[in-house]
């Protein structure tokens, strides 16, 4: 065990971890973060996607005592008005809800680093991750509408 400091959602602990523990159940576990799951377990299927300092990562293979001192941002830290999670809505992204959180995440990434993706951007961006009830169309749909909401904002701020 040893222990270590992160800040998941403005909320900055110090913590003790096993050296083989992962990200996913320390974030569960010591910040209540229901938002983060596990899918697949290899980092296949994108469930426990979180972003630290503005970066995804895949939560089930990451062991927690390499981010000490990291910002961790999960789903359950968004504000209830999310952009993201408004757009997911109106598109009818969101079916049984399981993988949702991870494509949220992944797409506050995507906008982060390139404010105006093209469809085959979104699609490459999304690629580890999987939604079994095939949402997939709706989720290109919510991420385009949350792109082009973005882009109107900053016309009129």
């Amino acid at each position: 065990m040893r222990e270590i400091e992160l800040a998941v959602n403005g909320r900055r602990r110090k913590i003790a971890v096993g050296d083989d523990e992962l990200l996913l159940d320390v974030l569960r576990r010591e910040f209540g973060t229901t938002s983060v799951r596990e899918g697949c377990g290899v980092g296949a299927c994108g469930a426990c996607t979180v972003l630290v300092s503005g970066r995804s990562v895949s939560s089930c293979l990451a062991r927690a005592a390499r981010y000490d001192g990291a910002e961790v941002s999960t789903a359950d830290g968004l504000p209830k008005d999310d952009d993201v999670v408004e757009e997911f809505v109106a598109a009818g992204a969101v079916q049984c809800g399981y993988c949702i959180p991870g494509f949220v995440m992944m797409t506050h990434e995507l906008l982060g680093e390139n404010p105006q993706p093209s469809e085959q951007e979104i699609g490459q961006h999304l690629e580890g991750n999987i939604c079994r009830c095939g949402t997939y169309e709706e989720i290109r749909t919510a991420i385009g509408c949350a792109a082009k909401r973005r882009q109107v904002e900053r016309k009129t701020a």
